[in-house]
C-alpha cells in the first residue's frame, strides 16, 4: 500500500470479493461438498470450528464467531476467529437479533444501527443459520471499524449463501442434539448432577489413571439423615426441591475436578481424583458442616434442617478396585447410621 493511502473499509472489501464468491458458489458440486464436509464430524465444536474457517475464506474479515444455544439453551460462541473481548457484547448483540428474526444483518456502524444497542463502533454482516423451518444460530463477521454503506452481496449470491449453509445448520443442529442427548444420557433428571451411570463410567477411568499415576483416589458416599420425613411432613414435591438443595450444598463442597452424582433416592456419591485418605475427610467435614447449618425449604417459608452420614474410601488404602471403592465407602456409610448418624466413618481394610 503506497504511503497516505487509506484502508479499504470492510463493505468494500465485501463488495471486491463478490465476483470471487460467485465463481466458488457457481461451482456444480459445492452443495455436495458441503454437505460432506460439513457431516465429517458429530462434534458441535468440530463443526462450528469448520463452518469458521470456511467463512474467512469466503470473505476474510477480522472476526468470526458461529454462535449456537450451548447445553442450558442460551446462545453461546461455539467457534471464532479473532474473536477479542472487545468484540464479544456486538457479537452477542448481532447474534441475538439474528436468532430472534432469523434474517440476515448487514450493518455500516453497530454503534449507531437501531437494531442491536450497540456498545462499540464496527462493520457487521451476520447470517442465519437456518434448518427445518427454523434458527439454530449464526455466523456473525465483524470488522472492528466502522464502513461508509452497509456491506452486500447482493440478493442472488446471498440466497445462494442461504443455500449452502442450510445444511451446515443441519449438521450443527444434529451434532448439538447428539450432544444434548449424551449429556441427559448420564445427568440426574431431578438435581441436574451427574447419575450412577456417569459415576460408574468415571470411577473405571479414575481408576486406571489411579493406578498408572500412584496417586490415591478418594470416594464419598453420602446419604440424608430421615430425609423421609421432609416427603412425609410437606409433601413430595416439596422433597424434591429439598434434594435439589442438597445438591447444590455438596456441589459447593466438591472443587472443579470432583465428580458430583446422585446415586439414587436421598444418596449421593462424589468421586475425589488425586485426594487421598486426609484431603477427602476435609471434603466431608464441609460437607456435613453445610448441610447441618443450611436452612432447607426457605422459598417455602419453611426451615427445615437436615443431616447427614458419610462414607469415606481411599484408593489404594482400602481396596485396589473401583468397584470395591464405592463399596467400602457405602459400608463406611453405614457405620456411621448404626453408630447414632450425623457424622463420617473412614474405611479401613477390611472393613
Amino acid at each position: 500500500m503506497a504511503r497516505g493511502a487509506r484502508r479499504l473499509d470492510f463493505s468494500s472489501h465485501v463488495k471486491a470479493q463478490v465476483r470471487t464468491l460467485r465463481s466458488h458458489f457457481d461451482r456444480r458440486n459445492i452443495v455436495i461438498d458441503t454437505v460432506r464436509d460439513a457431516n465429517a464430524t458429530l462434534d458441535p465444536q468440530k463443526v462450528a470450528d469448520w463452518l469458521v474457517r470456511q467463512a474467512d475464506e469466503w470473505i476474510p474479515a477480522p472476526c468470526w464467531a458461529v454462535v449456537a444455544p450451548d447445553l442450558t439453551g442460551q446462545l453461546s460462541v461455539l467457534a471464532d476467529k479473532g474473536l477479542v473481548p472487545a468484540l464479544g457484547p456486538s457479537v452477542s448483540m448481532v447474534a441475538n437479533w439474528v436468532a430472534e428474526q432469523g434474517v440476515e444483518l448487514m450493518a455500516a456502524d453497530l454503534m449507531k444501527d437501531r437494531r442491536v444497542d450497540g456498545v462499540v463502533a464496527g462493520t457487521a454482516m451476520a447470517f442465519p443459520l437456518r434448518c427445518r423451518n427454523r434458527t439454530i444460530g449464526a455466523l456473525v463477521g465483524i470488522d472492528p471499524l466502522p464502513s461508509a454503506t452497509a456491506p452486500s452481496l447482493g440478493s442472488a449470491l446471498t440466497a445462494t449463501l442461504r443455500t449452502v449453509l442450510e445444511p451446515v445448520a443441519l449438521a450443527l443442529d444434529n451434532a448439538l442434539a447428539l450432544q444434548r442427548a449424551e449429556v441427559l444420557s448420564v445427568t440426574d433428571d431431578l438435581t441436574g448432577l451427574s447419575n450412577s451411570r456417569y459415576l460408574n463410567l468415571v470411577l473405571r477411568r479414575e481408576e486406571k489413571r489411579s493406578i498408572r499415576s500412584g496417586r490415591p483416589l478418594s470416594v464419598l458416599f453420602i446419604d440424608m439423615d430421615g430425609f423421609k420425613n421432609v416427603n412425609t411432613h410437606h409433601g413430595h414435591m416439596a422433597g424434591s426441591r429439598a434434594l435439589v438443595e442438597v445438591a447444590g450444598v455438596i456441589r459447593i463442597c466438591a472443587r472443579e475436578t470432583d465428580v458430583v452424582a446422585r446415586f439414587g433416592g436421598d444418596e449421593f456419591a462424589v468421586i475425589l481424583p488425586d485426594t487421598g485418605r486426609e484431603g477427602a475427610v476435609f471434603v466431608a467435614e464441609r460437607v456435613c458442616d453445610r448441610i447441618r447449618t443450611f436452612r432447607f425449604l426457605e422459598s417455602d417459608g419453611l426451615t427445615v434442617r437436615l443431616t447427614a452420614s458419610v462414607g469415606v474410601a481411599t484408593l489404594p488404602d482400602v481396596t485396589g478396585s473401583a468397584e470395591e471403592l464405592l463399596r467400602a465407602a457405602d459400608r463406611a456409610m453405614y457405620r456411621v447410621k448404626d453408630a447414632g448418624k450425623n457424622g463420617i466413618f473412614v474405611a479401613e481394610k477390611g472393613t
